[in-house]
C-alpha cells in the first residue's frame, strides 16, 4: 500500500487554550495510539489533504521534529460540523508482524454482461473492511464483474485471497445485477446457444 508521510511536532500540553491555539494557527492536533505510550503532537492542517479528501487508501509515516518516526494509519478525524475543517485526528501505530485492520476501497472491472442486456447494476458498498499485517494491505481491491448476469449476485467469498482476511460475514453480497423492465429475458449468449442447438438438431434429423 502506499505511504503518505505526515511531518508534526511533538505537544506536551494538552489543555484546551492550547488546542484552540494550534488551530488558530493552522495546526491539527492528532494522537498516536497503539505504541507503549501515546503520542500528542501537532501537523499543518494542508498535510492532511492526500489523506484524506481522496478515495484511496494510504498507510501514514509520522516524522517529528524530535526525530522520532513511526508507522501508522489513521484510526478517526473529527471535523467541524459548519466548517467542515479537521479539528482532531487519531493514528494508530503499526507493526509489522502484527495485524491491523482497515478499510479498502474496492476497483470494479468491467461491464456486467447483465447490464448490457438492459439490467442495472447495484454496488452495496464502495470499500470493505480487512485485517492484514501493514505489508499485505492492498491499495484497493480488484472486483471482476464482466462476467455477472440478470439476477446474479457477486458473494464477498469470490474476493477472498492469503494475503489479508475480510471482517465481513461470507454472506456479504458485494454488488449485483438487478432486472429492469428493458431487460432481455435472456442473455444473448444463452440464446445464441439455443440457437445452435436448435441447428444443430435439424441438421440430426435430415441426416
Amino acid at each position: 500500500m502506499k505511504s503518505i508521510t505526515i511531518n508534526g511536532s511533538k505537544r506536551e500540553s494538552v489543555g484546551k487554550k492550547v488546542t484552540q491555539a494550534l488551530r488558530n494557527a493552522g495546526q491539527v492536533p492528532c494522537v498516536l495510539y497503539g505504541g507503549d505510550n501515546q503520542v500528542h503532537f501537532s501537523a499543518a492542517e494542508l498535510a492532511f489533504s492526500k489523506l484524506v479528501y481522496t478515495p484511496n487508501a494510504h498507510t501514514v509515516v509520522i516524522e517529528l521534529e524530535s526525530g522520532e518516526k513511526f508507522d501508522a494509519i489513521l484510526q478517526d478525524i473529527q471535523f467541524h460540523p459548519v466548517t467542515d475543517r479537521i479539528l482532531h485526528v487519531d493514528f494508530y501505530q503499526t507493526f509489522a508482524d502484527k495485524e491491523v485492520t482497515m478499510d479498502i476501497p474496492l476497483n470494479f472491472i468491467g461491464n456486467p454482461r447483465g447490464v448490457r442486456n438492459g439490467g442495472v447494476l447495484r454496488k452495496n458498498t464502495r470499500s470493505l473492511r480487512v485485517k492484514a499485517v501493514p505489508g499485505n494491505l492492498p491499495d484497493f481491491i480488484d472486483v471482476n464483474i464482466e462476467d455477472l448476469k440478470i439476477g446474479n449476485k457477486l458473494y464477498i467469498t469470490a474476493l477472498a485471497t492469503d494475503d489479508f482476511t475480510f471482517m465481513h460475514p461470507d454472506n456479504t453480497v458485494v454488488c449485483l445485477v438487478r432486472r429492469s423492465r428493458a431487460a432481455i429475458t435472456v442473455d444473448e449468449d444463452d440464446e445464441e446457444g439455443v440457437e445452435a442447438e436448435g441447428a444443430d438438431a435439424a441438421e440430426a434429423t435430415q441426416e
